[in-house]
């Protein structure tokens, strides 16, 4: 049995639409454990909510116990999620195509713990908060709290949310009394999300000394988003900076205004400190843009409809000209777009 095996569980519907599972139990040592599950297509995970549940318990653990839910939520969950655990930080991106609402009365129990929501569609309703009876966290907003008993909340419909139960411990004295609220497009906030996605797509191939390098960037990047500064002479960010700066990329790549200089003021760093982020990985700001676009070009070359001229590609992804345009590709895949064009595009 390899020591560090790749247990993420993934849920799918084959054609004949029966569930099939993949996984195992979390790792050994308890620094880790995550798990995928989609019960929003009908009769692909029957009992949805257990099927969360047991999931939940067996790869995330008591440190983070699941509250009571309603029994419409239970019986009838229908969410897509994906969860990572490090150590005692859980990561989840839910999308909820059913209500999902917890039972009243909470108790009095104790969750000594840090919250931050990242609300991206819908719409979060919290209530018992330290420092008001209620808040609502709309689509495009955070919220960034210590939560020292159990609370009621619930979504709308439809909700995307990205939430992080964090340890008190470092988080807690910064935010004092307090939920830090604000909008989710803030650097800070990018940078953290962009970590946490690489966390979901690397954590089962993490070796120790990668567990805790993620999660000690998991804190201090949680430490930005309280303070609302980021800490660009801390090493271990390198890599959260660079991949929030590409998937800002990703987002603008027809726009004549992406550049690094750009980049750095969206994200509040300076140029060098970009670049610098950049160059732990071997890349650059703008190698990375110029990649990017030349790889939706060759995808628009063989597009089955609505193909755009050379020409107009190369205005398209911000070449200057035409020969431009037809030199950098060349140079990447080898043909130039047209002959890349003839021989992939559709008979």
């Amino acid at each position: 049995m390899l020591p560090w095996s790749k247990w993420i569980l993934s849920v799918r519907r084959t054609e004949a639409g029966r569930k099939v599972m993949n996984g195992a139990a979390a790792v050994a040592d308890g620094s880790r454990g995550a798990f995928s599950l989609d019960s929003t297509v009908p009769g692909a995970v029957p009992r949805g909510y257990d099927a969360f549940r047991d999931e939940w318990e067996n790869q995330v653990g008591a440190a983070f116990p699941l509250p009571s839910f309603t029994p419409a939520t239970t019986g009838g969950l229908r969410a897509r999620t994906r969860v990572a655990r490090l150590h005692d930080v859980a990561i989840s991106d839910i999308h909820t195509a059913s209500s999902l609402q917890t039972a009243t009365p909470l108790g009095d129990g104790d969750d000594d713990q840090v919250w931050l929501h990242v609300v991206r569609r819908g719409a979060w309703f919290l209530g018992g908060l330290p420092d008001r009876s209620e808040q609502t966290v709309s689509a495009g907003q955070f919220l960034l709290r210590h939560v020292g008993r159990p609370f009621h909340f619930e979504t709308a419909l439809h909700t995307t949310t990205e939430l992080l139960v964090l340890p008190s411990e470092p988080l807690a004295p910064l935010l004092g009394n307090r939920s830090i609220t604000g909008s989710a497009d803030t650097a800070e906030v990018r940078l953290l999300a962009a970590h946490a996605n690489m966390v979901h797509a690397t954590v089962a191939d993490l070796n120790p000394a990668g567990v805790h390098a993620a999660h000690s960037t998991l804190i201090e990047l949680a430490k930005a988003v309280a303070w609302q500064r980021f800490d660009d002479a801390e090493p271990l960010l390198a890599p959260a900076l660079a991949q929030a700066a590409k998937e800002l990329s990703d987002r603008h790549l027809a726009d004549p205004e992406l550049t690094p200089t750009m980049l750095a003021r969206e994200l509040k760093v300076s140029v060098r400190t970009l670049q610098r982020a950049f160059a732990t990985s071997g890349e650059s700001p703008t190698a990375y843009i110029r990649l990017r676009r030349l790889e939706e070009a060759r995808r628009a070359l063989t597009a089955q409809s609505g193909r755009l001229s050379i020409s107009e590609l190369a205005v398209h992804w911000q070449f200057a000209d035409t020969s431009h345009f037809s030199r950098a590709f060349k140079k990447h895949y080898g043909q130039t777009p047209t002959e890349y064009a003839r021989t992939n595009g559709p008979v």
